[in-house]
């Protein structure tokens, strides 16, 4: 099914400025292609890190959260699993969804998955 939501999970931490300060560890795939993204620092082998970043702070690390963009996508199914494992200040991330293909993931997540 285009755009299912395979799973979707973002579990525990505690909140406060010990959790606010921690170092945010990630590891993103899709398709045969993996990159590792840390925020606090800024870093890892993405491309657009600090965009990602960015990105991750404006839905507080859940990417359940993310607007989509409204660029055309072409009618051909061909499926993408996009997937984002690790922590975000403190709370462990395990998140995946599958896309119907890869410019339908890259319209739903944006820069998080432009590498």
């Amino acid at each position: 099914m285009i755009g299912l939501a395979t799973a979707i999970a973002v579990l525990g931490g505690t909140a406060g400025p010990a959790a606010a300060a921690a170092d945010s560890k990630l590891t993103l795939t899709y398709a045969s292609k993996t990159v590792r993204l840390t925020c606090g620092p800024v870093g890892g082998g993405h491309p657009k890190a600090g965009e990602a970043c960015a990105t991750l702070r404006g839905i507080g690390g859940n990417p359940a959260k993310l607007k989509g963009g409204d660029s055309l996508c072409v009618l051909l199914y061909r499926p993408v699993t996009a997937r984002l494992k690790g922590t975000w200040r403190g709370k462990v991330v395990n998140w995946q969804r599958t896309y119907g293909n890869s410019c339908e993931m890259g319209r739903a997540t944006g820069v998080l998955f432009q590498f």
